[in-house]
């Protein structure tokens, strides 16, 4: 009986989100988008884990150029996609809300789809006491600030200098002319591959130090953002692809 009762509310909510978004998007028709932005936000308040109500109120304040309002709600679809496990849209609705808003730290967002990507990297962070340097620009342990953290502080002060990681694994640096990554070092390797290997260290200590003089630029990207989220989702692609392969060949010993 209470299956029943919760399967009938479902279909209620469901029904009464749809009326909503044909009400809206007659608004927006017949010249009224205030009314549309105002039924959307009384009805995200009723039914806030929504995603097509925050869809559609995305896509009014993009209409009526209300950037502000289109990048809260990109990040809230952000996190209600990461719940989903539809990763590739939580990306590219935080890369468009650092595009409307280019203020929102998208370190957070960055952090969180990485953890729920890969549970097993959060778990081996090792957040225990670490020496840091005080004599450098900016330092810290990477258990407690993360890589993205580190990088949109330097990107926000556009600052010129190297950002170097140490860790039980790895060496590794990064370089920055005026915020924006130009070439980076690893495991013997630079530029883009040695990136690869940056974004998955997660303990250990980083330190950067400002240049007198702007670095060669070795990757050439247009955003630190985006150069971050393409890294990512290469390797979490990479990764899906290693597991299908694996699991076909079990599949094939098994026949």
């Amino acid at each position: 009986m209470s299956q029943l009762l919760e399967k009938e509310q479902e279909l209620v909510t469901e029904v009464s989100i749809e009326s909503v978004l044909l009400d809206a998007d007659l608004f927006v028709k017949y010249k009224s988008p205030e009314k549309a932005f105002k039924l959307l936000r009384d009805s995200i308040k009723r039914s806030p884990r929504s995603i097509p109500l925050r869809e559609k109120l995305r896509e009014v304040c993009i209409a009526h150029k209300n950037a502000t309002e289109a990048a809260r709600q990109c990040l809230a679809l952000v996190s209600l996609y990461i719940g989903r496990e539809e990763f590739d849209l939580a990306y590219d609705r935080l890369q468009e809300a650092k595009l409307l808003d280019p203020r929102i730290s998208v370190a957070p967002g960055l952090e969180a789809i990485r953890r729920a990507r890969r549970p097993d990297f959060a778990l081996n962070r090792d957040k225990s006491p670490q020496k840091v340097r005080t004599d450098v620009t900016l330092a810290g342990n990477l258990g407690m600030v993360s890589l993205f953290d580190a990088v949109q502080v330097i990107e926000n002060s556009r600052m010129t200098g190297l950002l170097k990681l140490k860790s039980d694994e790895h060496l590794a640096s990064v370089s920055f002319n005026e915020g924006k990554i130009v070439d980076a070092e690893a495991d013997g390797v630079n530029g883009k591959k040695a990136f690869r290997v940056i974004i998955e260290i997660n303990s250990g200590t980083f330190e950067f130090s400002l240049a007198e003089k702007e670095f060669p630029v070795i990757i050439e990207i247009s955003s630190n953002t985006n150069f971050l989220l393409d890294t990512l989702t290469s390797l979490e692609t990479e990764k899906a692809e290693k597991q299908g392969m694996r699991s076909l060949s079990t599949e094939e010993l098994d026949i």
